[in-house]
């Protein structure tokens, strides 16, 4: 009985947005937004504080704004760290936080954690109950900061690391985006131009009664098997687009033969190597500032490059480090990392600053993912205007060449 006595609680627990319409004790018009668990609470609140409220209604839970995303985990660590480090209590912060997230999805989210913490939970283990959102790594770091009565100090450093984290990622898909979207817009062209353009060319070119070019030929069987058979071929590549996928989220030696070939790939290789070795300085340095030991943060560094390559490599670095083994020689001894970022982690362990040194070395290479994006956006310019025009440019060749076939036979 107590169980569910306490279940039920919890569930009249749940709280949701409101907003609100009153008059204070001098009679003027207010209105505003609070969190509560239900209707009657918030009016007796509200006059508690001296308001005599009007109107009271549910804020609807919209679908506007889509799931939470990494970016609003960002946002609210960075908000959550400044009201506590300004002395507001925990519940209350949550409760400020939520009310002015405008994404009823991140709102719920917070909510559900603060009902947690309320009911005496520690922060860590509400945050535990959401791993879609707050992974290991979030999790143990904030674990640490409760331990060692640090909490506000701990949550500016994740909050931090998960801006400097957010940055690098919006890095590296903006030198990924860029080739994409004209690849899509050239292939997009090249429709248009085999369903529209070149069957009025084919038409012109019956009436000519002569044998046309090969290249021509070849570009109006494409043309035709796009206009008769496109819609089965759509439906070939869209399986085949699944097959992969599905393969690629479930296989994990496909996508590390993918990541590996990924960090060879001329341009964009160099970029998904540096900013692999970003994350991995920067949460390592963040794990060591908050006094995870070395072998457990490594454990939650491997996860964090972004790439099985490395992921693999760090792994195998922790096992050596968990025999006592220096980070150094692990890092050598896996021959991912170059010799700069070697040596200053060995310069750090030495100096007993490996957190400052990592998170140089973070900075460093955070700095040159940002100068290498900028560069390739200029360098691929010319390449994909090159590949631009040899498409569309072959198509109108292939167009034109009978043409000038029967204007040199009229010569």
């Amino acid at each position: 009985m107590a169980t569910a006595a306490t279940a039920t609680l919890k569930t009249q627990r749940v709280e949701a947005l409101y907003a609100w319409e009153g008059r204070d004790k001098r009679g003027q018009r207010v209105k505003g937004t609070t969190t509560a668990t239900d209707e009657t609470s918030l009016r007796a609140e509200l006059r508690r504080q001296g308001i005599a409220p009007s109107r009271v209604r549910k804020q609807r839970e919209s679908m506007k704004g889509g799931g939470v995303k990494p970016a609003d985990i960002a946002i609210f660590s960075r908000q959550l760290s400044t009201m506590l480090i300004s002395g507001i209590p925990m519940v209350q912060a949550f409760e400020i936080v939520a009310g002015g997230v405008d994404k009823p999805s991140v709102r719920k989210l917070i909510l559900a954690v603060k009902a947690d913490v309320e009911s005496g939970t520690s922060l860590h283990e509400a945050l535990a109950k959401h791993p879609l959102y707050f992974d290991d790594l979030y999790v143990n770091l904030v674990r640490a900061g409760e331990q060692a009565g640090a909490l506000d100090t701990l949550l500016d450093k994740i909050a931090t690391y998960k801006e400097k984290s957010e940055a690098i990622k919006k890095k590296v898909k903006k030198a990924l985006f860029y080739p994409a979207s004209v690849l899509i817009v050239a292939f997009i062209v090249t429709l248009i131009l085999m369903i529209y353009v070149i069957p009025e060319f084919q038409g012109l070119f019956k009436g000519f009664g002569a044998n046309l070019p090969a290249f021509t030929m070849f570009v109006i069987n494409i043309s035709n098997a796009v206009q008769h058979q496109g819609i089965w071929i759509g439906i070939v590549i869209g399986i085949a687009a699944w097959v992969f996928m599905h393969f690629y989220r479930r296989s994990r030696k496909m996508r590390e033969v993918l990541d590996r070939v990924s960090l060879k790939v001329p341009i964009i290789g160099p970029i998904l190597n540096k900013a692999a070795i970003a994350r991995y300085a920067r949460t390592l340095a963040t794990m060591f500032a908050a006094g995870v030991p070395l072998v457990e943060a490594l454990e939650s560094v491997a996860g964090a490059c972004g790439n099985i390559v490395y992921e693999d490599a760090v792994l195998k670095m922790r096992d050596e480090v968990a025999t006592g083994q220096r980070l150094q020689r692990a890092m050598e001894a896996r021959n991912v990392f170059p010799n700069m970022v070697v040596q200053m982690i060995a310069v750090g362990e030495e100096a007993g600053s490996l957190d400052t040194m990592a998170s140089k070395v973070a900075t460093f290479y955070e700095a040159e993912v940002d100068n290498a994006v900028d560069s390739m956006s200029s360098l691929l310019e010319p390449l994909i205007m090159v590949i631009l025009g040899v498409i569309v440019g072959g198509l109108v060749i292939a167009m034109y060449l009978p043409i000038f076939h029967l204007g040199q036979v009229v010569g």
